[in-house]
C-alpha cells in the first residue's frame, strides 16, 4: 500500500473514532481535553518535536554541550506544559476545589511532594530542579481535573480512549510506512528498533501497557452491560484497539512493558474470581512477596525469565550501570537534589563511560535514591504502601475501580525495576497519580446550605443535574 494512502486511511479511521465518541456524548466536560493532551504528549513526543516534524523550527536548541541541552530543554515545551498547568489550575479554581481536603485525603503523597520541594533547596541546579518540580505538580493538577468531572470513572476511560485513538493507529502507520519517524537505529551497532509515535521503544511499550490495561478493564465493563447494538459495537472497537496494543507490544520488544501488561491483566481477572477473598488481599500479597524473594534467592527466577525473553544482555548492561551509579559520591541521606543527578559534570562523566548515553538509572528506586537519598526512598515506599491500602480498601467499596487501581499499582512497582518512571513527565508517573489520589468533593446546592460528598466511585450525574453545575445532560438509567 502506498504510504499516502495508508496515511489517508489512518486519518479517516481516527476521525471516525472521534466522531463516534462525540456522538455517544460521554458525561465529561471540555476540560477533559487538558489531561488528554497531557497524557498524549507523555505517550508520544514533546511539542517541539511535533513542530520539527512539520518543518517548524524555533532555534530553541542550546548551542552548548550535552549537559547544557539537558539543563535548558525546549522553551516551546515549557510554554505548552505551563499553559496546560495554568488552564488546569483555572478549571480547579472554577470548580471550587478544596485544597485542604486534597492534602488530608492524600497525606503521604503531599508529604512526598514536600520532600521533593525541599530537594530543590539542596540541588546544585536549583532553577532547573524547581522547573521540573512544577512539571511533576502538573500530574496532580491533571488528575484532579479528572476527578472533578461529573463522572470521574467515565472521564478516566474517555481520557484513555481518546489518547488510544491517536497513539495506537499512528504508531502502526509510522512503523510500517514512515520508518524515518517510526523507527530508530543505534548509531554504534546499527541495530534498529520500533518507536512508533514515541521517541524510543521503551516509551512505546509503556504507552501500550497503560492504554492496554485501561482498554481491557473497559472491555470487561462493556461485556457485562445488557446486550444491544451499541454494546456490540463498543466491544468490537475496543477489541480492535486491544489487538493494536498486542501488535505494538510485539514490535516494541519491551520485556518490562509486556510483563507488566500481562501481570495487570492477570490481576484484573484474578480479583474477579469468586473464590478470591477481597478482604485478604494484603495476606495474599505478603505470601506472594515472600515466595518471590525465596525463589529469587534460591533459583534466580528473575534471571532465568529474563534469559527466556531474550533480554539478558540488556539487563546485564543495566546491572553494570547500577553498580557504577552506586559508586558515585553523593549525600546518601538527601541525594543530589530533586531530579538533579543527570546534570552537569556528572552527566558528562557518565556519558564518557557509556556510549549509549543514559539519562536515567533504569531503576525507579535507584533514581529516587540518587536524587533524594534514603529520605526520598523511604517516603516513596510509604507512598506505595499507602496507595496499596487505598486500592485494597477500594475493592470493598467500588470493586471495579479498586481492581484497576491494584493492577496499575503492581504494574508501576514492577515497571520501575528496570525503568525509571518516578520522574518528570513519564506517562507511568502520571498514571500512578490517577491510582494514588483520592478526592471526595463537597458540592453545595444553590440557594441552600446542604452539601453532598461526591467520590470517584459514585455516579454524580443525578446529584449535579439539578444543581446547575452539570455541563452535559445526565445519562438515562
Amino acid at each position: 500500500m502506498p504510504p499516502p494512502l495508508a496515511a489517508f486511511l489512518t486519518i479517516g479511521f481516527i476521525c471516525y473514532l472521534f466522531r463516534r465518541d462525540f456522538r455517544e456524548r460521554p458525561a465529561v466536560t471540555a476540560a477533559i481535553w487538558l489531561p488528554t493532551i497531557w497524557l498524549f504528549l507523555s505517550c508520544s513526543r514533546p511539542s517541539s518535536q511535533w513542530l520539527a516534524m512539520a518543518g517548524i523550527h524555533f532555534g530553541d536548541v542550546p548551542s552548548g554541550g550535552a549537559a547544557e541541552v539537558m539543563e535548558e530543554g525546549s522553551p516551546i515545551d515549557r510554554l505548552v506544559y505551563f499553559a496546560l498547568i495554568a488552564a488546569g489550575i483555572y478549571v480547579l479554581h472554577k470548580r471550587h476545589i478544596d485544597v485542604g481536603k486534597v492534602v488530608r485525603e492524600n497525606g503521604w503523597l503531599a508529604a512526598f511532594f514536600m520532600v521533593c520541594f525541599l530537594g530543590v533547596l539542596w540541588s546544585d541546579f536549583p532553577l532547573v530542579s524547581f522547573k521540573r518540580w512544577i512539571k511533576v505538580l502538573g500530574h496532580a493538577v491533571m488528575v484532579l481535573v479528572i476527578f472533578t468531572e461529573p463522572d470521574p470513572r467515565e472521564a478516566v476511560i474517555t481520557l484513555a480512549k481518546r489518547c488510544a485513538y491517536v497513539v495506537l493507529p499512528v504508531s502502526i502507520l509510522f512503523i510500517k510506512y514512515y520508518s524515518q519517524w517510526g523507527r530508530m537505529y543505534d548509531p554504534f551497532s546499527g541495530v534498529g528498533s520500533n518507536t512508533g509515535i514515541t521517541t524510543n521503544k521503551n516509551i512505546l511499550g509503556c504507552a501500550c501497557l497503560i492504554l492496554g490495561l485501561f482498554l481491557f478493564w473497559h472491555f470487561l465493563q462493556v461485556r457485562h452491560e445488557p446486550k444491544s447494538r451499541d454494546r456490540k459495537r463498543e466491544m468490537i472497537f475496543t477489541g480492535a484497539l486491544l489487538l493494536m496494543v498486542g501488535y505494538l507490544l510485539h514490535k516494541a520488544h519491551s520485556a518490562t512493558s509486556t510483563i507488566g501488561f500481562a501481570l495487570g491483566v492477570v490481576i484484573i481477572v484474578g480479583l474477579g474470581l469468586r473464590f478470591v477473598n477481597k478482604r485478604a488481599i494484603a495476606f495474599y500479597a505478603s505470601i506472594i512477596v515472600v515466595l518471590l524473594v525465596v525463589a529469587q534467592l534460591s533459583f534466580d527466577v528473575m534471571g532465568s525469565f529474563v534469559e527466556l525473553t531474550g533480554h539478558g544482555s540488556t539487563i546485564e548492561g543495566r546491572g553494570e550501570l547500577w553498580k557504577e551509579l552506586l559508586k558515585i559520591h553523593i549525600n546518601p541521606i538527601l541525594g543530589t537534589g530533586f531530579e538533579s543527578f543527570w546534570l552537569g559534570k556528572r552527566l558528562e562523566e557518565i556519558w564518557s563511560i557509556h556510549w549509549w548515553h543514559p539519562t536515567e538509572a533504569h531503576n525507579g528506586y535507584l533514581e529516587i535514591y540518587l536524587t533524594l537519598g534514603i529520605v526520598g526512598v523511604t517516603m516513596l515506599v510509604c507512598l506505595l504502601l499507602a496507595t496499596f491500602h487505598k486500592a485494597r480498601r477500594e475493592l470493598l467499596v467500588d470493586f471495579e475501580w479498586g481492581r484497576l487501581r491494584m493492577a496499575f499499582l503492581v504494574a508501576v512497582v514492577l515497571y520501575n525495576w528496570t525503568e525509571a518512571s518516578f520522574k518528570g513527565l513519564h506517562p507511568m508517573w502520571f498514571v500512578f497519580y490517577i491510582v494514588a489520589i483520592d478526592y471526595a468533593r463537597t458540592v453545595a446546592r444553590r440557594g441552600t446550605s446542604t452539601s453532598l460528598e461526591i467520590k470517584p466511585q459514585q455516579e454524580p450525574e443525578r446529584v449535579l443535574a439539578h444543581t446547575g453545575w452539570l455541563d452535559v445532560p445526565p445519562r438515562p438509567y
